[in-house]
């Protein structure tokens, strides 16, 4: 349950990213450090684009669990197609969580250095707009990110570009998730509480409720945006970069109510990836007397996804 004294999101409008850039940057900025989450409003991303490729993931889960499988390579470790029910757990638990869910990445040209460590994505065959309709959303989401990373760089005081040629060909992933109808008492909770590995998160909103957000008191704090807003977050590695001073704030799927159990559940998260070649050093603007730096061996993104995987079951 939610504390009814834990705090809300206020919404930042994306908007303002063009009408008043530095307000923005420190709105965004602000309520990251706060919590390492934030709402933002009238995002760019077209509805039409969203309701498509949401139809097209529908469709594919609904295929049978033999023809699903087939697109499932464990030695990817989910990086990329299908990843079965009950297969990932959070880090630190046992427990799987209750979902399936299929990974979309970034296309790369055939000369590209960072072909040994992204592999090629999958063509599906039985959903006919399937890869041109997760292909858009991807695109869409990867572009805000841009912008948002821009408005990052801004409040940490960093030229506006900075994050630029970090992440123009990351290994971002595109995650389209399906939690199932729950039938008789659930074992485990639909996702286990975690923080994301990435830099940030992009998450449309889910039909159904359900995520939580770690307050720093303890509380959970529920996380539903409104109509037109995505929730963004803080993941491992900014929070890396940052020396902890933006959060990469522990969150949950917890099980719907009773009278909601027999409905799936669908969510849309954009990971966004540093370049694999990136190597995470902490930034000597967030290295302080109060805040020594907690992370003095760098490594490189790609590194560091492989640790992270590792933990959480998926190689």
């Amino acid at each position: 349950m939610t504390d009814t004294n834990t705090p809300t999101l206020t919404p930042v409008s994306f908007k303002q990213a063009t009408t008043d850039p530095d307000g923005f940057a420190q709105a965004l900025g602000r309520s990251f450090q706060e919590t390492g989450f934030a709402i933002v409003s009238d995002h760019p991303v077209d509805q039409t684009v969203i309701n498509t490729a949401l139809d097209d993931t529908k469709a594919f889960f609904a295929l049978p669990e033999a023809t699903k499988r087939a697109y499932y390579d464990p030695d990817k470790g989910g990086q990329r197609g299908y990843t079965p029910f009950a297969t990932e757990n959070a880090k630190g638990q046992t427990e799987k969580d209750l979902k399936e869910f299929w990974h979309l990445g970034r296309d790369l040209p055939a000369d590209s250095p960072h072909r040994s460590v992204m592999p090629d994505n999958i063509p599906v065959k039985e959903v006919s707009n399937f890869d041109a309709s997760t292909r858009a959303l991807y695109k869409a989401l990867d572009d805000m990110g841009a912008v948002l990373l821009r408005a990052i760089a801004k409040y940490l005081g960093l030229e506006e570009t900075w994050f630029d040629n970090t992440v123009d060909h990351g290994n971002s992933v595109l995650r389209l998730l399906h939690y199932p109808p729950i039938e008789g008492t659930p074992s485990g909770v639909r996702a286990g509480a975690h923080e994301d590995i990435n830099v940030i998160t992009l998450l449309l909103g889910a039909e159904e409720a359900g995520l939580q957000a770690k307050t720093r008191d303890g509380q959970w704090m529920d996380v539903q945006p409104p109509e037109g807003a995505l929730v963004i977050n803080v993941g491992d590695m900014l929070q890396r970069l940052t020396n902890n001073v933006l959060p990469s704030t522990t969150h949950r799927v917890i099980n719907p109510s009773t009278e909601r159990m027999s409905f799936s559940r669908y969510s849309t998260p954009f990971f966004l990836h540093f370049n694999p070649d990136f190597v995470i050093e902490t930034l000597p603007g967030c290295i302080s007397e109060d805040n020594p730096n907690r992370y003095p061996d760098p490594l490189s993104s790609h590194d560091y996804l492989q640790e992270r995987l590792s933990e959480i079951g998926l190689i």
